[in-house]
């Protein structure tokens, strides 16, 4: 009996491939706990529609992700800290600093893990930083630490 997996199951197949397994385990153990269906036309297009509004919504994110990288090009975000005598800072700029700054300045919101820090900003300065928006999509922000 052909089936279309609805959840994936160990051994058997993933979820939305198509298979063709016996008709005992089809009807005994895969339908009854709902992990697949019958792969009759109604569950087929049914699986079609899902699958074209899976990659409608992700190429949605994706285009959103390219729009956001190039706001971010324009924008330069000012962080001001204060600092000692040899001008270094009190304490750093880390990326959840980054983050807020561009929030509060700008209004884009963008997750503080996303930001790529190798390691918190101790200096004034203006610094390029690369931000990972949505799989290989990676803006850049300007950002400069001022003194207050």
């Amino acid at each position: 009996m052909k089936v279309v997996f609805l959840q994936d199951v160990k051994g058997q197949g993933k979820k939305g491939e198509i298979k063709n397994v016996s008709d005992g385990y089809a009807r005994n153990f895969l339908i009854p706990k709902k992990l697949a269906a019958e792969a009759d036309n109604k569950t087929l297009n049914e699986m079609k529609g899902k699958k074209a509004s899976e990659e409608h919504r992700i190429e949605l994110e994706r285009q959103s992700a390219a729009d956001t990288a190039r706001r971010l090009e324009e924008i330069k975000v000012i962080i001001k800290m204060s600092a000692g005598a040899d001008s270094r800072l009190y304490g750093s700029v880390t990326s959840k600093d980054i983050a807020e700054s561009l929030k509060e300045q700008t209004g884009i919101e963008v997750d503080k893990r996303k930001i790529i820090l190798p390691e918190p900003l101790k200096s004034f300065g203006s610094y390029k930083i690369d931000v990972k928006l949505y799989g290989e999509i990676t803006g850049k922000i300007n950002v400069t630490v001022t003194e207050k």
